[in-house]
């Protein structure tokens, strides 16, 4: 089945990106200029001035823990998004699972603090939604700055919920020694393929890893567009709470076809299902593609981009 007769509801990206307009013809032909725009808007977006711009969060992900000493104790939720566990298990450290559902999750995280060198949070999780708060990171980053450990927090999913976010905690400083915080135009502007992220942290390792990435990390074009979707704030609002009622109307749907629903964020919803395996395949063979977790074994659905992706879904589940 050709890819654009399938309804692709795996990724938990906003299925009404940024309407960007077309670049103008020198943006091409240029090479990217660091004082282009983009670091000023993103500091006025996210509340921090001490932003890296990045090929993605993706490549902070890959190249931090080559930034530790090898064989670091790093703790990481689990399930999670892994890519975060993949790269330090490949820069040689040990990585240790920790809980990302129910509400005794953070206490059973703070348990192991002591015994952590770095500590990896996705905030909102993804897939579950658990969202720690800012004071508790807050105190957890105090902890483990005292032992020269690190706190890294990627906010992928945090653009609807802005407010919940670490860089709204002290708006305008430098983060400081310790704490990392990613971001990324992916999810909420729905630019996956512009690949622009962001690292927050402090000056040093902000220049270290700089230095890895090397000249012209983000492209021209990358760059002009991710200026002009962090500086729209009026689609910025709009598209939050159309977010925020879509993701409600997603609940309702699945739980009306006895899709249990444990957790999520406005652009996702996550339950876990014993028969995830089987739910995932009747779909597929309808041509609807949702995300599978197997530990625990569970299902993450994505919003539908219109009214009759919506129909389909429905449709779909029906079918079950």
């Amino acid at each position: 089945m050709a890819p654009e007769q399938w309804l692709d509801l795996s990724t938990g990206i906003n299925p009404h990106g940024y309407p960007l307009p077309m670049p103008p013809a020198d943006v091409w032909a240029r090479l990217p200029e660091p004082d282009d725009g983009l670091e000023a808007a993103a500091a006025r977006y996210y509340g921090c001035k001490g932003l890296l711009p990045l090929a993605g969060s993706q490549a902070a992900i890959q190249l931090l823990p080559q930034l530790r000493p090898a064989a670091a104790r790093v703790g990481l939720l689990a399930p999670s998004y892994n890519e975060h566990a993949r790269a330090w298990r490949m820069a040689g450290h040990r990585v240790e699972a920790l809980p990302a559902l129910g509400d005794a999750a953070p206490a059973a995280i703070e348990a192991r603090l002591p015994q952590l060198d770095v500590l990896v949070l996705v905030n909102p999780n993804n897939p579950t939604g658990l969202r720690v708060t800012v004071e508790t990171l807050l105190r957890w980053h105090k902890g483990l700055a005292a032992r020269g450990g690190w706190l890294v927090v990627d906010e992928a999913f945090m653009d609807t919920s802005p407010r919940h976010s670490l860089l709204a905690a002290d708006p305008g400083t430098d983060l400081g020694p310790g704490l990392l915080v990613l971001r990324s135009l992916g999810k909420f502007f729905g630019l996956a393929g512009a690949r622009v992220g962001f690292l927050a942290a402090e000056p040093a390792l902000r220049a270290a890893l700089a230095e890895r990435l090397g000249p012209w990390a983000l492209s021209g074009p990358a760059r002009w567009a991710a200026t002009r979707a962090l500086e729209d704030r009026a689609w910025q609002e709009q598209t939050r709470a159309n977010l925020t009622a879509a993701g409600a109307r997603l609940e309702e749907l699945l739980w009306r076809y006895g899709i249990a629903t444990e957790g999520g964020t406005a652009l996702f919803r996550w339950g876990r299902r014993d028969d995830a395996v089987a739910v995932q395949d009747a779909l597929a063979r309808q041509a609807i593609l949702v995300r599978r977790f197997d530990d625990p074994a569970s299902l993450r659905f994505g919003l539908p981009g219109d009214e009759a992706q919506w129909h389909r879904l429905e449709q779909g589940l029906e079918a079950l």
